[in-house]
């Protein structure tokens, strides 16, 4: 066994690079739809995706999201974005092709169960699989439209997060009392599909376990976490040959 510290931002790129060796994103990509919606998480997500298919250049993921949470004294409009800067549009791959520029919304009525939404969460109970994801449009945002077509048409929807956001409650109790009348700030809506933490990407990229048994830190390990990774020998060099490829990543910038 190893035992590793893996740092948030580290574990974004760890699970950007397991999604998109994803079997069901590998198939989506020769035929069907790839739809990556923005997010911090989902950035490193299309950068590893665009990388496979040859179309990174042009992509940043520096202002690809709709929303995040920064501190109090960052200067930023309400959605977090900087002044002066504009939504560059989600990463919606059509049978192996960017089509820049376009959102989800774009290719919503289009898409059917041979189609996959990539959508990026802000909590996640690790033990049942469930996630929770903050709300702040009226309609529910991006979420409200995506679960539309993923139980009324089968849309596999993949949802990556890192296990920093984890919760110990219960999502759906959580959203109760979030959601209720008189509550002030962003809403929350419980959410399943396929969850990819750091903990399913070992696993997808070197078939290795990993437990989560410690977190946190200081001096940029704030949100760390601490992962017992067993396996066989060739699957635990090959998680340590993996963690060491990202564990120099460096934190997330806007400015």
């Amino acid at each position: 066994m190893i035992e590793v510290v893996i740092t948030p931002v580290a574990g974004k790129r760890l699970i950007g690079k397991a999604v998109a060796v994803h079997p069901d994103i590998q198939e989506r990509l020769k035929s069907g739809i790839v739809a990556i919606v923005a997010g911090t998480t989902n950035g490193y997500v299309a950068e590893e995706i665009l990388k496979t298919t040859g179309q990174l250049e042009g992509f940043n993921r520096k202002y690809f999201f709709r929303g995040i949470t920064l501190p109090p004294s960052s200067p930023t409009n309400e959605t977090g974005m900087a002044e002066g800067k504009e939504f560059p549009g989600d990463v919606i791959i059509v049978n192996g092709r960017w089509e820049k520029g376009k959102t989800i919304f774009d290719v919503i009525d289009r898409m059917d169960e041979r189609d996959v939404v990539i959508k990026g969460a802000n909590a996640v109970d690790i033990k049942t699989k469930k996630a929770g994801i903050l709300i702040g449009h009226p309609k529910a945002g991006t979420i409200g439209t995506i679960i539309q077509v993923v139980a009324g048409r089968r849309v596999r929807l993949i949802i990556p997060v890192g296990l920093e956001k984890r919760v110990c409650c219960d999502i759906d109790n959580l959203a109760v009392k979030i959601n209720s009348p008189g509550a002030d700030g962003p809403r929350l809506m419980p959410v399943t599909g396929e969850i990819i933490t750091e903990i399913e990407a070992i696993y997808i990229l070197t078939g290795a376990k990993a437990e989560l048994f410690a977190a946190g830190g200081v001096g940029g390990a704030e949100g760390a976490v601490w992962l017992a990774i067993s396996g066989t020998d060739k699957q635990m060099e090959k998680a340590k040959k993996l963690i060491n490829s990202v564990s120099c990543e460096q934190p997330f910038a806007i400015k």
